[in-house]
């Protein structure tokens, strides 16, 4: 099977992956379904495990078959939330949208740990990764100012996920100019009108660039 560039393959992500041939991916990019956070209305979909230990084992074996088809020199980056221990079935909170309600009718998630403690998903599931032989470079931060407005009183507003850049290679490609941002100052204002000046600091001991 040769692959084919700007073609759309569907179909369930296991199955259509292991149609592919090995090492024939350059760069996969991608944001699972979330653990017990929406149902989708399709049979055995991913996210409505009982169990997030489940969840990620599942999860986990899709990239085995992504790790085989990505080249050695390729790259993957994974874009993952987390969610809440709980017991609850579905969406039934009245503080919950109409949305929200009708998308989470198939949830039925339990409480392995502490009801209402955070899942911890997102590092669960690179933990399990590197444990599987993937390589993980970094853990990015995907800052969302304008997120969806909660009303919990309990606990600060969650505005971030996480992205995980993982190589499957100790040596592989990664253009950091074509991301790089343009220097602005050797000076750095500090709160209280403070400036710190590292061109006098690093002077005489380094070269500063």
């Amino acid at each position: 099977m040769i692959l084919e560039t700007g073609k759309i393959y569907q179909g369930d992500s296991l199955e259509v992956l292991r149609t592919f041939p090995d090492e024939s991916v350059d760069c996969v990019v991608t944001s699972p379904p979330y653990w017990a956070l929406r149902d989708y209305g399709v049979a055995g979909q991913l996210g409505l495990e009982p169990t997030f230990q489940e969840y990620i084992s599942k999860l986990c074996d899709i990239f085995n078959e992504v790790k085989r088809v990505l080249k050695k020199e390729g790259t993957c980056f994974v874009n993952l939330g987390d969610t809440y221990s709980g017991n609850k079935e579905g969406k039934t909170d009245n503080k919950v949208s109409d949305y929200l309600k009708e998308n989470s009718t198939g949830i039925h998630k339990k409480a392995t740990i502490t009801e209402k403690c955070l899942c911890q998903i997102p590092s669960r599931f690179a933990i399990e990764m590197c444990e599987r032989g993937w390589i993980l470079r970094n853990r990015l931060i995907w800052h969302k100012p304008n997120c969806m407005p909660s009303s919990v009183d309990d606990r600060f507003t969650v505005d971030y996920e996480d992205i995980f850049f993982f190589v499957k290679s100790r040596k592989y490609y990664f253009d950091m100019d074509s991301i790089r941002e343009p220097h602005t100052s050797a000076k750095e204002e500090r709160p209280g009108g403070f400036v710190r000046n590292r061109d006098l600091e690093y002077q005489g001991k380094y070269k500063y660039n």
